[in-house]
């Protein structure tokens, strides 16, 4: 259960794709040099039935409110607005964006000592590894 992972903060360590992914869903460029120097950290808190999901960088601060299987507005970090839904399959969070006719999906999956984070858009797949911090 990805409950067990409530609280643990996790730093960005590996990046593999991230700008062809960010290209893909239109980010401009400036914005993807940032996107790309920044290491965000990465934590999951639980409010009642809601779930917090919170990554925290110089560029930007980004809180995601969710509830399991219900579609919430989203603006992500690039200040797109997007449909989003985000269920939990055991360890991994499974988010869907729609917007703009393109959907993108966003797996992140919890274990002990990482948060593996796998975006797929159209045939463009970016992997990022976040380590947990001691």
């Amino acid at each position: 259960m990805v409950d067990a992972f409530l609280g643990k903060k996790y730093k960005l360590s590996s990046s593999e794709n991230f700008d062809e992914f960010m290209k893909e869903i239109g980010v401009g460029l400036v914005t993807r040099k940032v996107g790309n120097a920044v290491s965000p950290v990465v934590e999951l808190n639980k409010e009642g039935d809601e779930y917090v999901l919170t990554s925290n960088s110089t560029f930007k601060n980004v809180v995601l409110k969710f509830t399991p299987g219900v579609e919430f507005d989203q603006e992500t970090p690039d200040g797109r607005k997007v449909k989003a839904t985000i269920t939990v399959d055991g360890n991994t969070l499974k988010e869907v964006q729609k917007a703009d006719g393109k959907v993108t999906t966003i797996d992140r999956t919890f274990s002990d000592d990482e948060i593996k984070m796998v975006m797929t858009v159209g045939d463009i797949t970016a992997t990022r590894i976040y380590k947990l911090m001691a």
